[in-house]
């Protein structure tokens, strides 16, 4: 395995991270509804940032769960 992690969104060419892309969004959660950490996911600082930021409006609008059991 290589040290350097790509950024999926860079990969892509995904500028803007939709909070209604919830099939999208689902990938960088785990199994409890809780956001990924960018180390386990490999994505850039700032499209973290986005990421968490649209995860949480997708929250918001009840798009997807704050948590699941």
């Amino acid at each position: 395995m290589s040290n350097k992690q790509n950024c999926y969104f860079k990969q892509n060419g995904i500028k803007y991270v939709d909070y209604k892309d919830v099939e999208l969004l689902k990938k960088f959660t785990n199994p409890h509804a809780r956001i990924l950490s960018k180390k386990r996911t490999g994505v850039s600082t700032e499209y973290q940032k986005k990421l968490a930021l649209a995860i949480k409006r997708a929250r918001f609008m009840a798009l997807m769960p704050y948590l699941s059991r």
